[in-house]
């Protein structure tokens, strides 16, 4: 144990080292920019004022479009420029009103009518109306992206009246309200499709433009530089915030300087072995709240390496982890090893569900038993989380004790994205949050085989008889048979492994003492509600 903690701090040692070497590899040239030239201004940002909060985040964003993006980093931007039917009350898994002031549901659970609220505009001017949440659900499903994937169910979306929609489920799906929080649920100005190019349906443009009628807009891009969101002056919402800057900052230090001397507000990239140092600052506080969000590593079942498509390979991968030492050395203590692939928190979360614990030997001995020895894979990870260098190196050395070479991929964050989604890879590092609190949100994007790629199932698993108990747990009303399906479906999926499950991290955001306001709901991770925020 001595051994392993001394190896684990020389690691944090050695990262701190290169992190402080490493520049921005993604700095913008001055051709690289998106912006609107009817707002953009020279307005300097090299300090945050009192109606502007300035954001430091580690890595840049991708695309734009909600019928594409399935990332926590990007729906940042994404969340506070649209509007959606419904939101998330606060910090809980509530649902409140958001473009729709009331709506009802049929006894079959199959039919949903919204009652929207007038007198919402899109940042043109234009109305939010039924024909707009329409063709924004159409659009969505027409793109049949990772996002098309959570309203499958809908078979028809009718127009009653002009404030009235309705929609029609082919099937039951419990958690449909809670999906319309969400960022899936974001309603697009249907004037997107004024700038559709080869019938991408406007995706090309939205990826780093938006079109919504949230509080904000996106006035500025600098790519690998930073983001600036301004006053949408048609939202029915006021901010006290008119200008949000999103400053992609990579070095944590820089981060951990900018903060103690007042140029940024929030810092997102502070590594925890840099928190205590800001513990005692004045004038900055650490936010820390229990976490849906978790670690883990996808094991490619189809297209890597073919040793990974054997189970065992896969198990022994679980067994050569070094669990205590891995969240003592990347997270300090703040995070806590999985039980189960349901989050604690979540209902459905089973703690007699298989534990895969440290055991060197064991590992060993289901390599034998699958005939590999000698094997050497790859792990990718980006520059997206602060931590994943670390965590990366740990994982080597762990790997390395069961005789298996782990060769480190390193890429940006887009390219990782890709690589994802193309299935190039062996290993890759992973973070997950759920954005509406059921199972399904763990249990179906990860294992059902239909969602392979960054719609969900990154690890290309599949299983027929998963697949078809995942269905039926997700077409099921009655809650106490969907968790004895999710139990069943457990114990298959962590026999077959298809994932290394690391731990479930505790939320902490350095801020100024300035910012009041935030409020963290655990479903909808590293979004800020800026509309209610201040300084």
């Amino acid at each position: 144990m001595i051994k392993k903690l001394s190896y684990c701090f020389l690691i944090i040692i050695s990262v701190i080292f290169l992190a402080a070497c490493q520049e921005n590899a993604n700095a913008p040239s001055s051709s690289d920019t998106t912006s609107n030239p009817e707002t953009n201004s020279n307005e300097s940002t090299t300090s945050s004022k009192p109606d502007q909060l300035v954001v430091a985040m580690p890595a840049d964003v991708t695309s734009l479009d909600p019928a594409v993006s399935m990332d926590n980093t990007t729906w940042k931007i994404i969340y506070n420029t649209y509007e959606r039917l419904v939101d998330y009350d606060g910090a809980t898994t509530n649902i409140k009103p958001g473009l729709a002031k009331e709506w009802k549901v049929s006894e079959d659970g199959k039919t949903w009518t919204f009652f929207l609220e007038d007198g919402h505009l899109f940042s043109d001017g234009s109305p939010v109306d039924a024909e707009a949440v329409k063709a924004s659900f159409e659009r969505t499903l027409a793109v049949d992206n990772g996002p098309a994937g959570v309203f499958s169910m809908i078979s028809e979306i009718k127009v009653e009246d002009p404030l009235t929609v309705t929609f029609v489920l082919s099937e039951t799906f419990p958690p449909f309200l809670s999906t319309l929080a969400a960022n899936y649920g974001n309603i697009v100005n249907p004037k997107v499709l004024e700038h559709e190019v080869d019938g991408d349906l406007g995706q090309n443009y939205l990826a780093s433009n938006t079109m919504g009628s949230g509080p904000y807009k996106l006035t500025e891009w600098k790519k690998g530089d930073s983001l600036k969101l301004e006053l949408n002056e048609h939202s029915k919402v006021k901010p006290s915030i008119t200008t949000v800057l999103f400053r992609v900052v990579s070095d944590p230090s820089v981060q951990r300087l900018q903060l103690e001397k007042g140029e940024i507000d929030i810092a997102e990239g502070i590594p925890v072995d840099q928190i205590d140092t800001l513990k005692d600052v004045e004038n900055v506080a650490i936010l820390q709240e229990p976490s849906l969000a978790v670690d883990y590593v996808y094991i490619n079942n189809k297209n890597g390496n073919p040793a990974l498509q054997d189970a065992r390979v896969r198990q022994a991968l679980n067994y050569a982890i070094d669990y205590d030492s891995l969240v003592s050395a990347v997270q300090l203590g703040y995070a806590t090893q999985m039980h189960g692939p349901i989050p604690d928190g979540i209902w459905g979360h089973d703690k007699s569900v298989k534990q895969y614990n440290y055991d060197v030997e064991q590992a060993k001995q289901l390599l034998a038993e699958a005939g590999v020895e000698d094997l050497t894979i790859s792990l990718l990870y980006s520059d997206n989380k602060t931590w994943w260098e670390t965590e990366a190196l740990a994982i080597q050395s762990n790997l390395a004790d069961i005789g298996v070479t782990v060769n480190l991929n390193k890429v940006a964050y887009a390219t990782s994205r890709e690589m994802m989604e193309s299935g190039e890879f062996d290993l890759a590092l992973g973070v997950w949050s759920p954005d509406f609190g059921d199972p399904y949100m763990f249990m179906n994007y990860w294992f059902d085989s239909s969602n392979h790629g960054l719609a969900g199932n990154r690890s290309f698993y599949t299983n027929s008889e998963v697949d078809q108990l995942l269905r039926e747990a997700a077409t099921n009303n009655d809650q106490e048979a969907r968790q004895a399906i999710y139990k069943q479906v457990q114990d298959i999926v962590l026999e077959d492994a298809p994932y290394i499950l690391l731990y479930q991290k505790d939320f902490i955001l350095p801020m100024s003492k300035e910012v009041k306001g935030f409020v963290y709901n655990p479903m909808l991770e590293s979004m800020y509600n800026l509309q209610d925020m201040s300084k």
